[in-house]
């Protein structure tokens, strides 16, 4: 049997853009990536339950370059909530029950345009709502994505972003005179 060992490089280029599986382990559900370079273990959620989430969190909000480890974080933040709060536990097993009969067909199973219409179709359900605010949250204050997106982060502590970026725009050869106003010498 040989064994494969991750060198750094690959380890890194492999980390967040991994398919990830869900299994159950002693009892406890598992977010695992393919190539084993990272998991979570899950309290609340069963494995079928974090398999939905994670396909529903990345149906709701979908960045082909982001690897499943970051949407794993998201389902992983709401289990931690649920095992807090059981209304929680029971509103995420009964949304997940409404998504696999939605079409007489298991969620996981349907095809991304189905999906996109199941959760189209429960938009103003409490467990669509609970998981879309959740994610947005979850997924976007993750400061680890933010350069994925071209965002910087804050600036207020640096200033604003007049003193930081401001005229960092590469589309224009040089900014208005109005855009570009004198430094405040007072």
């Amino acid at each position: 049997m040989s064994k494969h060992i991750l060198d750094r490089r690959e380890f890194l280029r492999t980390a967040g853009a991994t398919a990830a599986a869900v299994v159950a382990v002693s009892g406890a559900t598992t977010i695992l990536a393919a190539n084993r370079a990272w998991a979570m273990t899950l309290g609340a959620f069963g494995p079928h339950e974090a398999e939905v989430l994670l396909r529903m969190t990345r149906q709701l909000y979908p960045h082909d370059g982001l690897g499943d480890i970051y949407y794993a974080e998201v389902v992983e933040a709401l289990d931690a909530k649920a095992q807090a709060t059981p209304e929680l536990v029971e509103l995420v097993k009964n949304g997940v029950a409404a998504l696999d009969k939605a079409k007489g067909v298991p969620f996981l199973e349907l095809s991304d345009g189905y999906q996109t219409e199941v959760l189209a179709g429960m938009e103003a359900e409490p467990f669509f709502q609970t998981v879309r605010g959740h994610t947005v949250v979850a997924l976007y204050n993750n400061q680890v994505v933010w350069d994925q997106f071209g965002y910087q982060g804050s600036s207020w502590q640096d200033g604003g972003y007049l003193k930081r970026g401001f005229q960092d725009i590469g589309w224009t050869m040089q900014p208005d005179a109005e855009a570009s106003p004198p430094p405040f010498l007072g």
